[in-house]
């Protein structure tokens, strides 16, 4: 009877450890295999010096007053304040530097700490004078992108070496160091920037002459050539349209893509055959970086429509702001097609300052420009009957002016001829200004007023109200997890 019932428990006891056994492997299979993580994408649009003002004018230039362009369908938008650490109107490179590391520093620095005294670089060599002891860098966005393994890329219009695109990537006390900016893009190169690992995935834009030496036609002084290191380093190096086109994004690895010596053109000077659209070296960019299963981080910058502000041209002003505008729909055009719904996706455009251009008042409503209407560009007119306004000097003037810059005629207006539709429309006319400044064409200074943003997709409801330029960066790691 014992030995019964010891076998009995004996078998109830292997019974139970067969079913728990049972058990655990049932809910070991159905334990789901961890799905490869949805990659995130930030994407941010930089209009340098694109103030209120300047929007406002673009969208009546290209559609009319009661037209619409891409950025204003951004569904959240708000204002930044953009004064510098020292200074109550910015410039480019502390302005953009907040942005990417969330740091007020001061006018000149490119992503330094708030201490860093801009100190005049060497000009005839664009290296830095700073010291050892002058600040220390500022982790930027993009170098937290790299670390998390994403795919990085910087478009621009303007030099790479520039202060916007450079705020990036690079950290100098001075943004003419400009020699010095570009060595920090050589992976394991002589003052290479190592917080970017293997380096920037994509550059795209102008400023070849920072990267060869003097002999080969650029301003290098160390004899560097920075287009053969870094295609030793795996990057493609595109140095023409033709070399630009001919970049497969499904096989390209790590591109460099520099289509002028300086200065990408004017969007109204361009010659498409020789230098890509800004909306087609955004497309270049997001389709080769889409490749990254962890996603990436994209700079796109309009960097003429300030140029063109200083100019006080302001015809080409405008044209690269519609120029940037389109960029902005490619972008948005070529994500919906892997994120219909921008899930995964940050959108944010901006402005780092803006300029003193103004719109006089009370205008006629002008419509958008064509080739027989000059429209916001031409003479200020009457609402009433549309007769051509005349100032207190009894002289026709435009719609758009200039808080200052270097067309104002000295004292009575009268000893200058009058003003016509066809002068004031033309591509190269400067807009008067109300003080002079100077006596060359690119005087123009910034302004102080605060800047439009606006988001969408991932994250994007963050965006809104009103802020300091540095709780822009804090926004942008929230969304992005980094």
């Amino acid at each position: 009877m014992k030995r019964m019932l010891i076998a009995s428990l004996l078998v109830a006891s292997a019974l139970l450890v067969a079913c728990r056994s049972s058990d655990s492997n049932n809910k070991q299979a159905a334990q789901p295999v961890p799905a490869e993580k949805t990659p995130k994408n930030v994407i941010f649009f930089l209009g340098d010096g694109m103030g209120i003002n300047t929007l406002t004018a673009s969208r009546i230039y290209a559609v009319g007053e009661e037209g619409e362009l891409t950025i204003d369908t951004m569904p959240e938008t708000g204002f930044i304040k953009t004064y510098s650490n020292d200074s109550q109107v910015t410039d480019s490179a502390p302005s953009m530097s907040a942005y990417m590391t969330g740091v007020k520093m001061n006018n000149e620095v490119i992503s330094m700490s708030s201490d860093t005294k801009a100190i005049e670089p060497d000009m005839k060599a664009f290296t830095s004078k700073c010291g050892a002891a002058n600040g220390t860098p500022a982790q930027t966005f993009l170098e937290l992108a790299k670390a998390a393994g994403w795919g990085t890329g910087v478009v621009t219009t303007t030099r790479v070496t520039h202060a916007t695109p450079a705020a990036t990537y690079a950290h100098a006390c001075h943004r003419d160091a400009e020699a010095d900016i570009a060595a920090q893009l050589v992976p394991g190169g002589q003052g290479f920037n190592s917080k970017l690992g293997d380096g920037v995935d994509i550059v795209l834009g102008g400023g070849k002459q920072y990267f060869v030496p003097a002999e080969a036609g650029g301003k290098r002084q160390d004899k560097r050539d920075l287009t053969a290191e870094l295609k030793a380093k795996g990057y493609a190096v595109a140095l023409s349209r033709s070399e630009f086109d001919a970049i497969d994004p499904a096989k390209a690895g790590k591109v460099l893509g520099l289509f002028a010596n300086s200065h990408l053109s004017y969007d109204l000077d361009r010659d498409s055959s020789k230098e890509p659209s800004l909306a087609e070296m955004t497309v270049k960019a997001i389709t080769t970086l889409k490749k990254n299963k962890a996603g990436f981080f994209l700079m796109v910058e309009g960097g003429r429509i300030d140029h063109a502000l200083h100019e006080t041209v302001a015809k080409k002003a405008l044209q690269d702001t519609v120029a940037f505008d389109n960029a902005i729909k490619a972008a948005i055009d070529e994500m919906k097609k892997t994120d219909p719904e921008l899930k995964n996706t940050l959108i944010v455009v901006t402005a780092d300052h803006d300029h003193t251009l103004v719109l006089n008042g009370y205008g006629k409503r002008t419509g958008k420009t064509t080739a027989t209407n000059p429209g916001i560009l031409g003479l200020m007119r009457d609402y009433s009957d549309g007769s051509v306004a005349k100032d207190s000097d009894g002289k026709p003037f435009t719609v758009l002016g200039f808080g200052n810059g270097h067309n104002r005629v000295p004292g009575n207006r009268n000893s200058a001829g009058d003003l016509t539709d066809d002068i004031v429309s033309a591509n190269t006319y400067a807009q008067e200004a109300a003080i002079r400044i100077g006596k060359d064409q690119g005087s123009e200074t910034h302004g102080g007023t605060d800047v439009f943003i606006g988001a969408m997709g991932m994250g994007a409801d963050q965006f809104s109200g009103f802020m300091d330029n540095t709780q822009v960066f804090g926004l942008l790691r929230s969304a992005a997890g980094l």
